[in-house]
């Protein structure tokens, strides 16, 4: 990746689903509406370019973009369709009060189905022009909404899910694999047994690894707290090249603590909040970064990007906060 600025901007992941795809779902839509998004990326100057995730949209459950129910349906061993007593067991367990319905129970040993991200990866590498960031959910976030009848426990389903995810991740072909692990963040109890499932899925990534974490964005609503500072061992951990923070909805002197980050691992920063449709401006944006290299010292910075996705937000937003991003890191640089 030829790299002409010190910082490079990008974005996390999703972009909003058109209205005409949802209506007609075609192989030939989905096409058109990837390449759009891709266009849109590269005319306002993002670096780093995701394919929108698109194709993972479903519109009976718009809330979360298709990150669990997509990947989901694509494994073995995962039952789709759940009795009463189990969506009612599913509702009972902490943390998921969130969720309407689970995505589906385990009951048998996972390996990988028809998820096939290599032909989706294939796609935005046809179609764009600029590098390309290919995105997938990570094993902790996917174990921890699935019902499971058939793993020992927790810790041995995300390993089974990671060893799966690691089948595929192999095949990608692209400048940078990110997981999103959106769950971490709230239970960082969890975080030795997911470093060791992340871990499995990083080392099976060929090119640069990332990860994305936050405190959830359900349908535009945080849904877990908690702070970076019970995560340093587990960030200090992973087999990455960088990884991709909120920040821009968290205390402002929280980011210190990742002074104590492992200084072979890049940072990753959102300074575009998500859960609005008021945009940034680019002076904002400037002065946030200011800030940040400020707190964590020059050079520490290599990405800034929104705190999570987009899909949640009307397409003319999401590009004028893309926009403000541009100028933003462009001011910072001096840059006109």
């Amino acid at each position: 990746m030829t790299q002409t600025h010190h910082i490079l901007t990008t974005v996390v992941g999703s972009y909003p689903s058109p209205q005409w795809l949802q209506h007609e779902p075609s192989e030939a839509n989905l096409e058109k509406a990837t390449k759009d998004t891709i266009a849109i990326q590269e005319s306002i100057g993002i670096d780093l370019i995701c394919d929108g995730e698109l194709y993972r949209f479903d519109p009976g459950h718009p809330e979360t973009n298709g990150m669990i129910d997509y990947f989901v349906r694509g494994l073995n061993g995962i039952r789709s369709r759940l009795t009463e007593q189990e969506i009612q067991a599913f509702r009972a367990l902490p943390g998921m009060a969130f969720r309407r319905l689970p995505a589906g129970m385990v009951e048998g040993p996972i390996t990988v189905g028809s998820l096939d991200l290599e032909s989706a990866c294939r796609r935005v590498n046809r179609l764009a022009t600029k590098p390309v960031k290919f995105t997938l959910t990570g094993p902790h976030m996917l174990a921890k909404t699935i019902p499971n009848k058939y793993y020992q426990d927790l810790p041995t389903l995300t390993l089974a899910l990671a060893h799966a995810l690691a089948t595929e991740v192999r095949k990608l072909d692209t400048d940078v694999v990110q997981l999103d692990e959106a769950n971490l963040p709230g239970h960082p109890e969890d975080w030795p047994w997911a470093l060791e499932a992340i871990n499995i899925v990083l080392d099976a990534v060929t090119t640069k690894g990332a990860v994305h974490l936050c405190f959830g964005n359900y349908g535009g609503k945080r849904v877990q707290d908690g702070t970076w500072a019970n995560l340093i061992d587990y960030l200090n951990g992973l087999h990455v090249d960088h990884i991709v923070l909120e920040t821009k909805r968290r205390p402002k002197d929280e980011v210190l603590v990742l002074r104590e980050l492992d200084q072979g691992i890049g940072l990753g920063l959102g300074v575009v909040d998500i859960k609005t449709s008021e945009v940034e401006t680019g002076d904002e944006i400037a002065r946030d970064l200011e800030r940040l290299q400020k707190a964590l010292g020059a050079g520490r910075i290599r990405y800034i990007h929104p705190d999570c996705g987009f899909w949640m937000l009307s397409p003319e937003v999401a590009n004028a906060k893309m926009e403000a991003l541009v100028r933003g890191r462009n001011l910072y640089e001096g840059i006109s």
